[in-house]
């Protein structure tokens, strides 16, 4: 019948909407990128509905079986371990091949970690990108930083605890003293957002060690100085 494509919270349980509880509980199938991440917030709200897992090392092969259930008067729910589906996670796959196949596809919105950090970071919100993660080797990397020189809006990317010292350093090193805003653990008992230049956060990192995922943004045209670090 349909694919819902469901935002989920990406961190405190209650961000999350009424219709998305409401799809989840009436949904015939859900799907979720990591079970036991999503069992918890299924056990939270009292969702009892079968659960099965839907990933980049699975999805090739069950897809097929998923559509043979939507094109039977099925609805399936999807969601991604946090936030909003298809951005950084293999929801994208499912929601063309459905709608390759005329099967309706009905996003329920909800909560988005790169939104929620822009809408805070103090940075120009009427234009920006979205970089998913930058390249694993630090050549690709750099490469991809040297071509936001001349890049107008602000930018947005990913970034792990164990990359983010790399990631520092090559910033540094393309884009001098550029303000950047770094958030962590958002919605989170230790949401953070840290503001300054390459430099000033590598050293903050040295006395505090980065931990939880992070939003990194930064925008050329904003540079910082010592008194804004923070």
């Amino acid at each position: 019948m349909s694919l819902y494509i469901v935002s989920t919270p990406i961190g405190n349980l209650s961000d999350i909407t009424l219709r998305a509880i409401e799809v989840l509980k009436t949904s015939d199938l859900i799907l979720a990128e990591d079970t036991r991440v999503t069992n918890r917030l299924l056990n939270y709200y009292g969702v009892q509905k079968p659960l099965r897992a839907y990933h980049d090392h699975n999805k090739e092969k069950i897809t097929p079986h998923l559509l043979e259930m939507l094109r039977d008067d099925k609805n399936v729910a999807l969601v991604t371990d946090a936030g909003t589906p298809g951005i950084a996670d293999p929801a994208f796959y499912l929601t063309r091949a459905s709608i390759e196949e005329n099967i309706k596809v009905i996003p329920i919105p909800g909560a988005s970690a790169f939104l929620t950090a822009l809408v805070a970071s103090g940075l120009p919100t009427d234009r920006f990108i979205f970089e998913n993660f930058l390249p694993n080797k630090s050549a690709k990397r750099k490469k991809i930083l040297e071509s936001m020189l001349s890049e107008p809006r602000t930018v947005i990317f990913y970034e792990t605890p164990h990359r983010i010292n790399k990631t520092l350093l090559a910033m540094k090193e393309v884009l001098e003293d550029t303000r950047i805003v770094i958030a962590r653990e958002l919605t989170k008992v230790h949401e953070e957002f840290l503001r300054g230049d390459a430099a000033f956060l590598l050293k903050h990192f040295e006395k505090h060690p980065p931990k939880g995922e992070m939003v990194v943004m930064f925008n050329v045209r904003i540079k910082n100085s010592e008194t804004e670090q923070m």
